[in-house]
């Protein structure tokens, strides 16, 4: 049987989940998750606390229950059960206090709620990130923060929509295909935005193997097809002077935190 795992919060759960996530990822064992948010109230803290106990009586192993919750009441509520409590919030809140010298004043939903001043920001950012996605139209290219180029199906649309649900990041991407690779060349309207342009690439072999799912036995995702766009638009990348970043081998979170890192974007937090 697998070991459970909780992830509770009076807010969206969200921090529990990313930070539960990353600790238990270090263990090269599986894991059963529950996702709990907006435990609000102590009737229903109450009600998760008598789930944890049914839990450990179950199985007679007590449960991991990863936590960031605001109030104290829901808070001991969730600490009186037989769960094994790994409190996020408190763990870094009071030495944070002591070291600025001032009581932090918890609000719930403060983390992730319509409060904060750059959610408008954020929803603008994945609103043009739609908008302006592979290729649709160039008319609003100046507006963006980044536009990613690359041959269809090399990651561009998920890596500009994580960049843009994330970190508040304007991001177009425009796609090379085939009909362009006889003369490969940027639009004037990309050529205006150069320092805004990233490129993406990516193995033949493994761009074929994500074509044929799609269009299987198609010159589409034939693999000489795949060979030849991979090619040309790597020596335009070279020509041109785009930087590039190979998305084979990573996740989304891994190829937007690179784009980060050589483009030098300010990554903005929600």
């Amino acid at each position: 049987m697998l070991r459970k795992v909780f992830y509770i919060s009076d807010g969206t759960a969200i921090t529990a989940e990313v930070f539960g996530h990353a600790v238990l990822s270090q263990f090269p064992i599986e894991f059963e998750s529950l996702t709990i948010p907006f435990v609000e109230t102590e009737s229903k803290a109450n009600e998760i606390k008598a789930q944890i106990d049914d839990c450990f009586i179950t199985t007679g192993e007590r449960p991991l229950v990863f936590h960031s919750i605001v109030k104290a009441e829901i808070r001991n509520i969730i600490y009186s059960s037989e769960g094994l409590d790994y409190d996020f919030l408190n763990t870094f809140v009071a030495p944070l206090e002591q070291q600025l010298g001032i009581k932090a004043s918890p609000i719930v939903h403060r983390t992730h709620g319509n409060m904060n001043a750059s959610y408008e920001a954020r929803i603008n950012a994945i609103n043009y990130t739609m908008d302006n996605d592979d290729g649709q139209t160039l008319k609003n290219i100046d507006k963006a923060d980044l536009v990613l180029l690359g041959v269809s199906r090399c990651g561009k649309t998920p890596s500009s929509l994580y960049l843009s649900m994330q970190f508040g990041i304007k991001a177009a991407n425009y796609p090379f295909v085939e009909d362009d690779m006889d003369n490969l060349q940027l639009p004037d309207e990309l050529k205006n935005n150069k320092s805004k342009l990233f490129g993406l690439t990516i193995d033949p072999v493994r761009l074929h193997e994500i074509r044929q799912s799609r269009m299987e036995n198609s010159r589409y995702s034939s693999l000489r097809q795949c060979r030849i766009e991979v090619k040309e638009v790597e020596m335009m990348y070279r020509r041109e002077r785009i930087p590039f970043v190979n998305t084979t081998y990573h996740s989304v979170e891994e190829i937007a935190t690179k784009i980060l890192a050589m483009t030098g974007l300010e990554r903005h937090m929600f």
